[in-house]
């Protein structure tokens, strides 16, 4: 009989489904996290209602994120792995900016220290969420700025476990292409001048709708003709000309070689969990923040006062 025509007597082999691999749940309830964490339930419930541990009541339930729980663990443990890098969101800043570059050189493969700018009220929501360790802000004149930068942060539920350092003041108005020179603020308005806007939520133009306010005006009044997410982005939409103006830092103006018209003094402060205040990558960045090359720079470029830099401020 030809090969092609034998067939097989032994016992049939039948393929079989993979049968399913059950993933670990995203959330854990209470029982499973006290499990996890080796906790009573009882423990666990003071330390999510005291909002020490990442946890959501949804529905009267607790619920508790394992990979936020894994993620707070390391962070409890002694010299943990998280402690050998630092993020930081929020708020733009050309000298934090400089900061945040020299100490990453530094630091060179033994350490993360990185620098995503958000604007004010999204870095503070990273912040909550715990997608980064400080969040730099600033929101309104520096005469309300104790009482204006508490009550922002009490508007996150985490901030109880959170602390304000101040860095800096600095001088806050609009940043002007080369060339336009302009007496006040009401005339960039009223002459249809075009504008690269901040986003809503960015400390610089809640700063400048304070000012038009006070003037008769809103940003609705403003010819927009461009959204600039970051201080620098700003700066640079003007700088390629692409807009006359943005709200912005004096800071920010001179590193572009742009004019700037100033309309008052803020605080810039860095929000942050109690517990990252003494990592020392924080300690290094303050301390860079104001070493000698700072300093140079901050002359250079002008609009700011390092004199309160480090002061830890209290929430209450």
């Amino acid at each position: 009989m030809a090969d092609r025509d034998k067939r097989v007597t032994g016992p049939a082999l039948t393929q079989r489904a993979p049968q399913d691999v059950a993933l670990p749940a995203a959330c854990l309830t209470a029982r499973e996290a006290a499990s996890f964490l080796q906790l009573n339930e009882k423990k666990l419930y003071e330390l999510a209602n005291s909002r020490e541990i990442p946890a959501a009541r949804i529905g009267g339930k607790w619920l508790f994120p394992r990979a936020l729980l894994e993620e707070w663990l390391l962070e409890q443990a002694h010299g943990g792995a998280l402690t050998d890098r630092l993020l930081i969101t929020g708020s733009d800043d050309p000298l934090l900016a400089a900061t945040t570059a020299a100490l990453a050189a530094q630091l060179g493969a033994e350490g993360l220290v990185a620098y995503s700018p958000t604007g004010t009220l999204t870095g503070l929501e990273l912040l909550a969420r715990r997608r980064a360790n400080v969040c730099a802000l600033h929101w309104g004149g520096v005469e309300h700025s104790a009482q204006q930068h508490a009550l922002l942060l009490r508007r996150f539920g985490a901030s109880r476990g959170w602390t304000l350092v101040r860095l800096a003041l600095r001088e806050q108005g609009v940043i002007l292409r080369r060339g336009l020179e302009v007496d006040g603020l009401e005339t960039l308005v009223a002459f249809d001048y075009r504008w690269a806007m901040r986003q809503t939520g960015a400390g610089s133009r809640h700063f400048l709708e304070s000012a038009l306010a006070s003037r008769g005006f809103s940003a609705a009044d403003c010819s927009v003709v461009a959204e600039a997410r970051s201080e620098r982005e700003a700066a640079a939409v003007v700088a390629r000309e692409d807009a006359d103006c943005a709200p912005g830092t004096r800071a920010a103006a001179a590193e572009f070689g742009l004019g700037f018209l100033p309309l008052g003094w803020e605080a810039f402060d860095l929000a942050l969990p109690r517990d990252i205040l003494f990592r020392r990558l924080f300690q290094d960045l303050l301390s860079a923040y104001g070493d000698a090359r700072a300093q140079s720079l901050s002359l250079r470029l002008s609009g700011y006062d390092l004199s309160p830099l480090g002061r830890v401020l209290t929430l209450d």
